[in-house]
C-alpha cells in the first residue's frame, strides 16, 4: 500500500496534468511511482474476483474478437500477445482504451494486461529517454515565425490539399529512388505510432497516443522538449500565433478527453487548455485548424464502440465543431451536427434504456475557404436511432457564427456501433444489420480547377468520390467509385490533390484473398475520370500482409506517398501510377532517443514532405492495424545522410510496372 506521501505526491502530478522536460528526462518521478505498481515484489496482485479470460469475454471480445476482416476495428488477440502486459496496462489506463477500460478496477485492468500478453507484470515500462537524446542547444533563440520550409497542420493548407510544391517539399521525383532513412525515433511506452509530423522553423511536432508531444529538431530527431497531457493525443498540431504576446509562436492540438491545447512553440510551456465537450466519452481525432486569431476543433467520439456492452445504455453523444479565441482558449461558437439532445427511445434485450439520436461524430480536420467565409466538414455515421440529416454528410458553417449554410448527406439510415457486427446484434440499437458505417474520415478538400471555379472535393468509406459546388450548395458537379468500400475500407483518412488529379487511397481488406487489399488510385481532378489504378504485388510467402491503404496519403510534384497496413512505405508517379520506390518500415530501428522501437502498420497521419526530408510513422494497432510498433521515421534522398543500414529497398527498375 503507497503512503499517504506518495499518495498526494501521485494526485499532484496527476492535477498537474503535464510536464516540461527542456534538456532533462522528465519522466522520471512519475515513472518511479508507476513502478511501484508494476513490482510483484512491491505490490503483490492482489486477488481476482474473475479470471482474464471472463473479463475478455465480457468486456473485449465484441470488438477484438470480430474477425480478421475488413469491418474489423480493433487488434486482435494475436496482435495484443505480441505486446508486453506493460504496453498493454498504459494502453488501458492512458492510451486509446481509457474511455473503455474505465469502468473496470486497477485488479481487472491488471488482469486483462497479463491475460491478453500471456505474460506477468513485473517489469518498468521501456518509457525513459536519456538525456543524450535531448538537443544540446535547446536554449538557443528559436527560429520564430512561419519562415522557411514547412508542413503545418493536419493538411499542410488551410483547404487540407495534402501537397507540398516543389520549393517547399525540395525533392524532386528523381530524388525519390535515392531516399534513405537519415534517423529513427522511438515513441516511448507506445504500442501505436504518432500523430501525422509537422514541421515548422527546423522543428518536427509530433504526439502519441500515451498523450506524450515532442518538438524534436528535424535534422538530427534530439529532442528540444517534450511534455505529457491528460490523455492521448490523435491530433495534428498547428502552429501559428497565441497568447497574449503577438510574436509569440504556439502550438495548438487536442487529446482523447476533448481538452484542447496551446504551448509555447519555442518551450513547451502551457498557455491555455479547455475541454470543449462535457460529455464523458469525447474526443479530439481531428486537428484543429487556425486563422486570423480563430481555431477550429472538430469534436469526435468512439462511443459507438461500447456499444458491444448490453448494460450500455446507448448513445448520447453529438458531433461538433466549436471556435475558439487562439489567444485565450475562450469559445467563441459551437455548432452541432445533431440539433436535438439525445432521449429515450426503447429498451433492449437486457433491459438497458436506450437513448438518440445520436453520433454524427467530426473525425476530421476542417477545411476553410476564406473567399466564402465558409467552413467545411465531413460526419460520422449515427450511433442509436433514429437517423438524423447531417450524419455521413459534408456540412458547410460560416466560419463567423457557426450557422450552417448548407450539407449534403451521401449514406441516409445510417445507424452503425459495435453491436452491429455481433451475431445476437441488438436491434434496439442497430436496426440494421447491414448499416455500412460510411463515415466522413477524411477532410474534404477545396480544390480549384484550371478555369479558377472552385470544388469541394470529398471521399468517405464507401470508396465514393464526389466533387460538389460550394455556390450552389453543395449541388454534386461529379462523382466516381474508386474501389470497393466497406465498414473499414474505401477513403479512412486522407486524399490528396494537386492542380490535375485526385489521389485516393482504398483501405479495403478482403481476409480470404489478401491480394485483394485497396490500393492506390488517382482520378482527374476536372471531371473524376479514371487516370490511373495501381494493384498491389502479390503477397507471396508474407505472414503479415494486408496491403490496403487507410492512411493519408502526400503528394509533391510528380510524385504520392502511401503506407500500408503492413508497412510498406510506396512512392508512386504521379501521372501513371509507377511505383518509383518502395521502403518495408515493419523492421526494429536503432533510434536517436535510445528507445527500443519498431515500425509496422501504417494508418491515420500519411507522410511529411517538407525542405528535402520524408517524415512518417509506422506502427498502427488500432481498426485493423497487424503489426503494432511506435516508430518515427525520418529519410532523406541525400547520400551522406544515411546512418542506419536499409535493407529491402527497391528503385524503379525493380518495381515499376
Amino acid at each position: 500500500m503507497r503512503s499517504a506521501k506518495l499518495e498526494a505526491h501521485a494526485l499532484e502530478l496527476e492535477l498537474v496534468g503535464f510536464r516540461v522536460g527542456e534538456s532533462a528526462v522528465r519522466r522520471e518521478p512519475l515513472l518511479w511511482i508507476a513502478t511501484l505498481c508494476f513490482s510483484v515484489a512491491l505490490c503483490p496482485a492482489p486477488s481476482r474476483a474473475q479470471d482474464g479470460a471472463a473479463l475478455f469475454k465480457s468486456y473485449c471480445a465484441s470488438c477484438h474478437e470480430a474477425g480478421a476482416n475488413a469491418d474489423s476495428r480493433a487488434p486482435g488477440r494475436d496482435v495484443l500477445n505480441q505486446l508486453t502486459p506493460e504496453q498493454i496496462l498504459q494502453a488501458l489506463e492512458k492510451g486509446d482504451m481509457k474511455t473503455q477500460a474505465a469502468e473496470r478496477s486497477r485488479a481487472q485492468r491488471r488482469t486483462l494486461a497479463e491475460y491478453l500478453s500471456g505474460k506477468p507484470l513485473g517489469s518498468e515500462l521501456s518509457n525513459t529517454i536519456p538525456k543524450s537524446a535531448f538537443c544540446a542547444n535547446s536554449a538557443q533563440s528559436f527560429r520564430k515565425g512561419l519562415d522557411g520550409p514547412a508542413w503545418n497542420g493536419w493538411g499542410v493548407t488551410i483547404t487540407n490539399s495534402r501537397f507540398e510544391p516543389a520549393e517547399v517539399a525540395r525533392i524532386a521525383a528523381d530524388d525519390v529512388p535515392s531516399l534513405h532513412l537519415k534517423w529513427a525515433f522511438g515513441f516511448p511506452g507506445a504500442s501505436s505510432g504518432g500523430t501525422q509530423p509537422v514541421v515548422v522553423g527546423g522543428r518536427l511536432y509530433v504526439g502519441d497516443a500515451e498523450g506524450d508531444l515532442f518538438a524534436v529538431d528535424g535534422e538530427t530527431g534530439c529532442i528540444h522538449w517534450t511534455i505529457e497531457v491528460e490523455a492521448g493525443i490523435r491530433s495534428a498540431v498547428t502552429i501559428g500565433p497565441g497568447g497574449a504576446r503577438k510574436d509569440r509562436l504556439a502550438a495548438y492540438f487536442g487529446d482523447q478527453a476533448a481538452n484542447v491545447y496551446a504551448v509555447d512553440a519555442e518551450s513547451g510551456k502551457l498557455l491555455w487548455k479547455v475541454k470543449v465537450d462535457d460529455y464523458s466519452r469525447a474526443a479530439i481525432t481531428g486537428a484543429p485548424q487556425l486563422y486570423a486569431g480563430r481555431l477550429y476543433v472538430p469534436v469526435s467520439s468512439r462511443e459507438e464502440s461500447q456499444v458491444g456492452d448490453p448494460k450500455y445504455p446507448c448513445c448520447a453523444f453529438r458531433g461538433s465543431v466549436v471556435a475558439l479565441d487562439a489567444a485565450t482558449g475562450k469559445q467563441v461558437w459551437k455548432t452541432y451536427t445533431i440539433a436535438e439532445d439525445a432521449k429515450p427511445t426503447q429498451k433492449n434485450s437486457a433491459g438497458t434504456q436506450i437513448v438518440g439520436p445520436s453520433g454524427g461524430a467530426v473525425w476530421n480536420a476542417p477545411t476553410l475557404d476564406v473567399k466564402r467565409n465558409t467552413l467545411y466538414v465531413g460526419t460520422g455515421n449515427n450511433f442509436s436511432p433514429p437517423s438524423t440529416a447531417m450524419s455521413d454528410s459534408i456540412v458547410a458553417m460560416d466560419m463567423k457564427t457557426g450557422k450552417i449554410k448548407w450539407f449534403r448527406q451521401e449514406t441516409q439510415n445510417d445507424i452503425w456501433n459495435a453491436s452491429c457486427r455481433r451475431s445476437d446484434r441488438e436491434a434496439a440499437v442497430c436496426p440494421d444489420a447491414d448499416s455500412p458505417d460510411f463515415d466522413f474520415g477524411s477532410s474534404p478538400v477545396l480544390a480549384e480547377l484550371s478555369g479558377g471555379r472552385q470544388i469541394v472535393v470529398a471521399g468517405n468509406k464507401s470508396g465514393m468520390i464526389w466533387a460538389l459546388d460550394p455556390d450552389h450548395r453543395g449541388k454534386i458537379v461529379w462523382e466516381q467509385q474508386v474501389g470497393k468500400g466497406t465498414s473499414g475500407g474505401g477513403v479512412l483518412w486522407g486524399i490528396a490533390i494537386d492542380s490535375e488529379r485526385v489521389y485516393v487511397p482504398n483501405g479495403f481488406f478482403d481476409p480470404k484473398d489478401r491480394d485483394a487489399s485497396g490500393g492506390m488510385a488517382a482520378i482527374r481532378l476536372s471531371d473524376g475520370s479514371a487516370i490511373w489504378s495501381a494493384v498491389n504485388p502479390p503477397c507471396g510467402d508474407r505472414k503479415a500482409c494486408k496491403q490496403s491503404h487507410p492512411a493519408a496519403v502526400t503528394a509533391i510534384s510528380g510524385v504520392v506517398f502511401a503506407g500500408t497496413m503492413d508497412g510498406r512505405l510506396r512512392a508512386y508517379a504521379a501521372h501513371d501510377g509507377r511505383v518509383l520506390w518502395e521502403y518495408d518500415t515493419a523492421r526494429d530501428f536503432p533510434t536517436v532517443n535510445g528507445v527500443k522501437t519498431n515500425g509496422g502498420s501504417m494508418s491515420n497521419s500519411g507522410p511529411t514532405v517538407v525542405g528535402g526530408m520524408l517524415f512518417v510513422n509506422s506502427g498502427y494497432s488500432h481498426h485493423g492495424g497487424i503489426i503494432p510498433g511506435n516508430a518515427l521515421l525520418a529519410f532523406s534522398a541525400e547520400k551522406t545522410y544515411s546512418a542506419l543500414p536499409i535493407p529491402n529497398e527497391v528503385g524503379a527498375s525493380a518495381r515499376n510496372r
